[in-house]
C-alpha cells in the first residue's frame, strides 16, 4: 500500500485531551481521520516541537512520553500513550538521509501523542519521530522531504504535526483578515493544480506570503508542511478548514 501523508494543526499543548471547547472541531476531525485513513503498518511524525542540528530519529523500541508543556493541571502530566517505536524503520530512514542521528533516549513529544491519542487511541501502531533542523531553513526542510521520497511505496503514514497559524499572542482573539490571507495562501499553494516547482518556490519563500510573519513569528510550526509537500510533490486535499483556539487553521492530505 502506498504511503499517505498528512499535515495538520495539533492544537494547544494537552488542551485537546482536557476537554477544551476551542478544540471541538479539531477533536472531531482527528477522530474521524483515524477512521478514514487506511491503517498503516508504521507512522513517522515530523513534529514542530523537536529541533536538532542534524536530522534525528527516535530509535528506542519503547520511547517514553515527553511532557513538553507547562502550567497545566496535573492530569496533563498523567496522559499515557504506550506506542511502540520502530528501530528498524528509524535505521532505514537514517541510512536514507545519510547524515542522520539515532536517539535511544528521546521521548515522544506532544506533537505526536496528543493527535495520535485521538486518531489511534489504542496506541498499537509502531511510531517514530523525525526532528526538524535547527537551521529552520525552508530549503533545508524541502530537501529533507525529497530525501524521504524512496519511502513512498511503503505502508507508512507520514504526519507533519504543526499549526498553520502559530502566533501565541494572537490566539483567542478571534479570526482576522491577516490570518485568512495566509491560510488562503497555503490552500492555493498546496491544494490547487500547479507545477511542483511553483509549490516549491512558494513554500521556500513563504515569508513573502501575505502576513506570513504575523502568522508565524517563528517558523517551526510551518516547517513540517514543507517536509510533507516536498515528500508528496503532488496536489493535496484540503481536509480541515476550521477554528482551533479561535483561529482558522487548515490540514492537508496527500494520497
Amino acid at each position: 500500500m502506498k504511503a499517505k501523508i498528512v499535515y495538520f494543526s495539533h492544537g494547544g499543548g494537552p488542551l485537546p485531551l482536557l476537554g477544551d471547547p476551542s478544540h471541538r472541531a479539531m477533536i472531531r476531525f482527528m477522530k474521524q481521520l483515524g477512521n478514514v485513513l487506511p491503517r498503516p503498518k508504521s507512522i513517522v511524525v515530523v513534529s514542530a516541537h523537536w529541533e536538532e542540528e542534524k536530522p534525528t530519529l527516535i530509535a528506542s523500541p519503547t520511547p517514553p512520553l515527553l511532557y513538553d508543556y507547562y502550567g497545566f493541571p496535573k492530569e496533563a502530566y498523567e496522559i499515557t500513550y504506550p506506542a511502540l517505536g520502530n528501530p528498524d524503520l528509524a535505521k532505514s530512514i537514517a541510512t536514507l538521509l545519510g547524515d542522520a542521528v539515532l536517539s535511544e533516549t528521546r521521548g515522544f513529544d506532544h506533537g505526536m501523542f496528543i493527535p495520535l491519542s485521538l486518531m489511534y487511541p489504542e496506541a498499537s501502531i509502531p511510531t517514530i519521530q523525525l526532528s526538524l533542523l535547527s537551521s529552520l531553513s525552508a530549503a533545508d526542510h524541502w530537501n529533507l522531504g525529497e530525501k524521504l521520497r524512496p519511502l513512498l511505496d511503503e505502508d507508512i503514514l507520514f504526519i507533519g504535526s504543526g499549526f498553520s497559524f502559530h502566533n501565541i499572542r494572537q490566539f483567542w482573539k478571534g479570526d482576522d483578515e491577516q490570518n485568512n490571507a495566509f491560510q488562503n495562501f497555503l490552500i492555493d499553494t498546496c491544494s490547487t493544480d500547479k507545477p511542483i516547482e511553483s509549490r516549491k518556490q512558494a513554500l521556500i519563500h513563504w515569508e513573502n506570503a501575505p502576513y506570513a510573519r504575523y502568522c508565524h513569528p517563528r517558523e517551526e510550526h510551518l516547517l513540517p508542511l514543507l517536509v510533507c509537500q516536498s515528500l508528496a510533490q503532488g496536489t493535496a486535499e484540503l481536509i480541515f478548514d476550521d477554528k482551533i483556539l479561535e483561529r482558522r487553521a487548515v490540514a492537508f492530505l496527500w494520497s
